[in-house]
């Protein structure tokens, strides 16, 4: 199973991406061992997260969420 996920930063910026493992991959972000954006950023939280059968499901829908405006990302967690 892939899960697409969106993490809020403490300053409101949002990061989209992927994993096989959602606990771990948001450890890691929480870290500062995880994407560059979220080791200049930091990490508030965990806002959304969908499952996907495959990796390429899972890169499909992150794409098409990273082309969203930040509204209609809102949209999906609010």
């Amino acid at each position: 199973m892939w899960y697409v996920y969106i993490l809020e930063c403490p300053d409101g910026r949002l990061y989209t991406g992927i994993t096989t493992d959602l606990k771990r991959r948001l450890a890691q972000h929480q870290k500062g061992t995880g994407a560059k954006f979220t080791r200049a950023f930091g990490v508030r939280r965990l806002v959304h997260n969908e499952k996907y059968p495959s990796r390429s499901a899972a890169l499909k829908r992150e794409a098409v969420i990273k082309n969203l405006s930040r509204l209609q990302k809102e949209r999906l967690f609010l």
